[in-house]
């Protein structure tokens, strides 16, 4: 794939809302047709009424093994061969060693991990066809470091950094490149709801954008500013890499 090529088709898995929809944006803006793939059709609808016309919604759990390869069979009948998928669909389950239960563990594989390989695999056989591409893993700052009760997640997030190094070197000779962004902190609105939930919530936002050397959380557009670049051929020697987002929380020593 050369910089001069025509631009195809982008996909982002959980790409109706957060961090998600604002890569879906960046995407059109840098003059992507983008198919935001997601389980809810009511959000799914009201964010392609938002994107415009560059956007397309396709329904897809992709914890649904059998759906995967139907939905991207649809991007490219709507959407035309794929460039770019951004594996960002992500779930969360907060839970200690005792309390998770195996079921909870496999439903959190699905969706944060076992999925990004099946995406990939779909993409990668249109980005064949179209001699390269580009596949960006939505991993997290828990892949590096992480709390208590969240060891699942933290779990899925570093199995990601794996996948996404074997990867790049699986479909490097295909000229796919496959990289990785680990957001840090970032204004969404569960996380919003998170913090508003709690006892005190002035006193943790307070806390929160204090631990940051930067003095504050990220916000969803810069995100999305690191993930359309490593999509980009200006990122055409990068592969197997993964890019800390964090407002420099991950190289602060705690005190």
């Amino acid at each position: 794939m050369t910089e001069t090529a025509e631009k195809g088709a982008a996909v982002v898995t959980g790409g109706t809302q957060g961090i998600g929809l604002a890569i879906a944006q960046r995407l059109i803006s840098d003059g992507y047709q983008v198919a935001v793939l997601g389980r809810n059709t009511t959000t799914g609808e009201a964010a392609v009424e938002q994107l415009g016309n560059a956007s397309t919604f396709i329904a897809c759990d992709v914890s649904d093994e059998v759906r995967i390869p139907t939905a991207f069979a649809e991007v490219e009948n709507t959407c035309g061969p794929i460039e770019i998928l951004v594996n960002n669909a992500g779930v969360g389950h907060p839970a200690t060693v005792d309390t998770l239960t195996s079921a909870d563990w496999d439903a959190l594989m699905a969706v944060d991990l076992k999925a990004g390989w099946l995406c990939a695999r779909e993409a990668a056989r249109s980005m064949r066809r179209r001699d390269g591409g580009s596949i960006v893993n939505i991993a997290s700052i828990h892949a590096h470091l992480t709390r208590r009760g969240l060891f699942p997640y933290a779990a899925a997030k570093a199995g990601m950094l794996g996948l996404t190094r074997s990867m790049a070197l699986e479909l490097a000779p295909d000229g796919i490149r496959v990289n990785a962004v680990c957001p840090g902190y970032v204004r969404t609105p569960p996380m919003l709801a998170q913090y508003e939930a709690m006892p005190n919530p002035g006193a943790a936002w307070e806390h929160l954008q204090g631990i940051h050397p930067l003095g504050r959380i990220g916000e969803p557009h810069e995100i999305a500013a690191v993930v359309a670049f490593l999509a980009s051929p200006e990122a055409g020697f990068v592969t197997g890499a993964s890019w800390d987002v964090d407002g420099g929380l991950g190289a602060r020593f705690a005190s």
